[in-house]
Parts: C-alpha cells; sequence; structure tokens
C-alpha cells in the first residue's frame, strides 16, 4: 500500500484553469452562435450546452473507470473512511496540557492511497465508489438539460420535467447515501487485504456513516417536482379555459 505523500497544489490549480478555459471557450462559442442567428434563447441554449457536455464527459468517464478497474492490479481506497492509528514515533499530546504547539494523538485520516497488487473484489468496491460519486455529481446536469430542452420545445411545465425532477430526486437519494456509505467499505477491506488479522492497523469494524446532505436535496427536488406539477396543471386549465372563450367568441 503506498499513501500518497504530498499533493501539487499548482497542478491542482492547472487543471481547474484548464476546465474553467473550456468551460468559458463553449460559453463563448455559443453566446457568438445565438446572437448570430438572433436567438432568444441563449442562456437556455448555453445551459443546455454545458449540461449536455457534463453528461457525455461523465459517461467517459464512466467507461475509463471501468476499464481501468479490469486492466489494472491496483486499487485506490481514502476518503474519510481510511482510518488508521496513531504511529508511535510521531510524537503527539494526550494531556492537553503542553506549553507547545502539538498534534494531538488521535487516528490519522488519509485522505487517498492505494493496494497494490489488489483483488478484483476491492478494484470493482473502489470503482462502483468513484462511478458512484461520479454520476451523483452529474445528476444536477443532467436535469438541467431535460428542463433546458423541454422550456426550449415549449413545455416548461410538462410531464416529462416532473418527472425528471422527480427521478432527479430518487437519483440523489439513492447515489448519496452509496456515495456516504461506500468509501467506508471500500477503506476496510483493502485494509484487511493489507494486514493480518492479528495486525493493529487490522480494521476490525467497518467505519459507515450516512450525512444528511442526500434527504435534504432529495426533498428539495421532491418539493421542486410538485411545484413543476402544479405549474403543468394551472397551464392545463388556463390552456383549457381560452379554448372555451375563444369557442363563444
Amino acid at each position: 500500500m503506498f499513501p500518497y505523500a504530498s499533493v501539487d497544489p499548482w497542478g491542482s490549480l492547472r487543471n481547474a484553469l484548464i476546465m474553467l478555459v473550456v468551460i468559458a471557450a463553449i460559453a463563448a462559442i455559443v453566446v457568438w452562435r445565438g446572437r448570430r442567428s438572433g436567438s432568444r434563447t441563449i442562456t437556455l441554449d448555453l445551459a443546455l450546452t454545458i449540461s449536455g457536455w457534463w453528461v457525455v464527459l461523465s459517461a467517459i468517464g464512466v467507461v475509463m473507470i471501468m476499464v481501468k478497474v479490469l486492466t489494472s492490479d491496483w486499487a485506490e481506497i481514502g476518503g474519510s473512511a481510511l482510518q488508521l492509528p496513531w504511529p508511535e514515533q510521531l510524537p503527539c499530546n494526550d494531556t492537553g496540557d503542553s506549553s507547545e504547539p502539538m498534534l494531538s494523538c488521535s487516528v490519522l485520516s488519509a485522505k487517498y492511497a492505494t493496494v497494490s497488487p489488489a483483488s478484483l473484489e476491492l478494484r470493482l468496491l473502489s470503482g462502483a465508489a468513484q462511478v458512484v460519486n461520479l454520476a451523483l455529481s452529474t445528476v444536477p446536469a443532467a436535469m438541467v438539460a431535460v428542463i433546458c430542452f423541454q422550456t426550449l420545445k415549449g413545455r416548461p411545465f410538462s410531464r416529462t420535467a416532473t418527472r425528471n425532477l422527480a427521478a432527479g430526486a430518487v437519483a440523489v437519494l439513492v447515489l448519496g447515501v452509496a456515495n456516504d456509505l461506500l468509501p467506508g467499505v471500500t477503506a476496510t477491506v483493502g485494509l484487511r487485504e493489507v494486514f493480518p488479522p492479528d495486525s493493529e492497523w487490522y480494521p476490525s469494524d467497518y467505519y459507515l456513516f450516512v450525512t444528511p446532505l442526500p434527504f435534504a436535496a432529495a426533498l428539495a427536488l421532491a418539493a421542486l417536482a410538485a411545484v413543476f406539477h402544479q405549474g403543468m396543471r394551472l397551464q392545463r386549465e388556463k390552456e383549457q379555459l381560452q379554448r372555451e372563450t375563444e369557442g363563444l367568441v
């Protein structure tokens, strides 16, 4: 197992800058084409384009993760679920009465680590955790794409948009809970592969937790779906009243 000892902040900033430049370039192209054609829905076009690209790139990412799982012999574990005992050679303060700054004795939470060689079970768990995390971040983009597409077709309060929000609520709830649980399961299985049962580093229990965020997000989306459903009903009643009025005239 090889923990990542350092992280290159400039590399992360460079990647973030590249992503922002790509998004800005896509936005500039969409705005330029919209103004050239005299479009009055440039904002919707832009949102649909960016969200559509987001979904496509996420699908490519899922394929890459699956290829890595099936072709490599290593697996990534980590997150807050990767809890390791405090090393004896690392000084710490467990009384709280030190006059100088010291580390407080506790467990170490390694952000990421790699197990190599890893079993197929561990590689599948690691890949599943990454796919779930990627899918969870893609759900909002997919929902925005559907809503923008329906709005551009002139049906902002359609049955499709309402079902899209309801399905998004279910997806956020399921994927959010899985995204909380899978890293803990993966980290525990990974450490159990590396260390024997009699080792102090061998985890005897699974470190599992679920945050309230998936439930809050699912509730918000369900409420938004109800709002869209109400809007669809009012729009249908308005159209029916308009037809009846035209019939009287």
